[in-house]
């Protein structure tokens, strides 16, 4: 999948402006199954690149933030619509839902203008690499994140 775009766009008509991250993916004739919709596990991939996108693990050089390591400690993936080849984009917003000590779930949604083919969390763990174990995200990281929470789409 090649990432078209990434940006923020904000919710003004759902209470105040919730804040959420776009990242447009195109649909490749290899995400395809035998019945000609996108791979479940192809569904994963679009929610990581976008995940990834989100985080913006590149961004120090660009003055921006630095998330420090992760692993994915859940997801739960609702698929809703069959999404097939289409020239179009399909968009992946994704915003926070909770924000804790040392993790935080994310929600998703793939979708177009017209319907939602997939709506999915995953929980994200601190985690520090040298001594293989949890650890508690910093101030910067519960700053950046926090601007994306949105505490009335939690679950």
């Amino acid at each position: 999948m090649t990432e078209v775009a990434t940006e923020a766009r904000t919710e003004e008509g759902l209470g105040g402006g919730r804040r959420r991250h776009v990242h447009l993916a195109h649909v490749r004739f290899a995400d395809l199954d035998p019945l000609n919709h996108v791979n479940n596990v192809r569904m994963l991939t679009y929610l990581e690149d976008a995940r990834i996108a989100f985080l913006k693990w590149d961004a120090p050089e660009d003055g921006g933030h630095s998330i420090g390591g992760l692993v994915v400690a859940r997801h739960e993936v609702d698929y809703l619509q069959p999404l097939v080849l289409r020239r179009e984009p399909v968009r992946v917003e994704t915003w926070v839902t909770e924000v804790r000590n040392a993790s935080f779930r994310l929600a998703y949604e793939i979708a177009d203008d017209s319907r939602v083919y997939v709506r999915a969390s995953s929980v994200l763990v601190g985690y520090d690499l040298p001594t293989q174990g949890v650890r508690r995200l910093d101030g910067a990281e519960r700053a950046y994140l926090l601007g994306y929470l949105d505490p009335e789409a939690a679950g």
